[in-house]
């Protein structure tokens, strides 16, 4: 078995019960073979990127360790969604009943046309930030710079975190 590598997932919802969606997948990233859930940020709700007609987004970010190589990862994470409800249906930025992300997978730098490593956007997204920040303050972010840094450049105040918390 290889190394295990620290990894973060993005976790987002706005269809079917997004709290109990995200809540319920990180219960399933727990469960994947050779990994184990470190982490679980708390929930924040934000306004949806792109089209605006739609409801709101939960968000939350989930520390793992895992010993799957990220494409194995990605594809696990894919299946989540679709036992979720997921259709992909090409269109960008629209409504979802879950969305996993991988968005660091240790320090590895990664362009593929199925993979990109860090996730593009992440230093750009408060929705990303703020739960990443909840649980690895002290990360840097490869290329990019530390999580603090990148989340002082990134305030967003349509962001909002839930009283309804994520399970220990």
């Amino acid at each position: 078995m290889p190394q295990p590598v620290t990894t973060y997932v993005g976790l987002g919802s706005n269809l079917d019960g997004p709290a109990a969606q995200v809540t319920r997948a990180f219960d399933e990233l727990a469960a994947l073979p050779d990994t184990r859930l470190m982490a679980r940020s708390p929930l924040y709700m934000s306004p949806p990127m792109g089209p605006q007609d739609q409801p709101d987004f939960v968000n939350a970010v989930a520390a793992l360790e895992t010993g799957l190589a990220p494409q194995v990862l990605l594809q696990m994470l894919l299946a989540i969604e679709v036992r979720h409800g997921r259709h992909r249906d090409g269109s960008h930025w629209g409504p979802r009943s879950l969305d996993l992300d991988i968005l660091l997978y240790g320090d590895l730098l990664l362009d593929t046309p199925a993979l990109k490593l860090p996730h593009p956007g992440l230093h750009e997204r408060a929705f990303v930030l703020y739960p990443l920040a909840d649980i690895a303050p002290e990360l840097s972010v490869p290329g990019l710079g530390p999580v603090h840094a990148l989340l002082a450049a990134c305030v967003d105040a349509r962001i909002r975190r839930l009283e309804v918390e994520a399970r220990e």
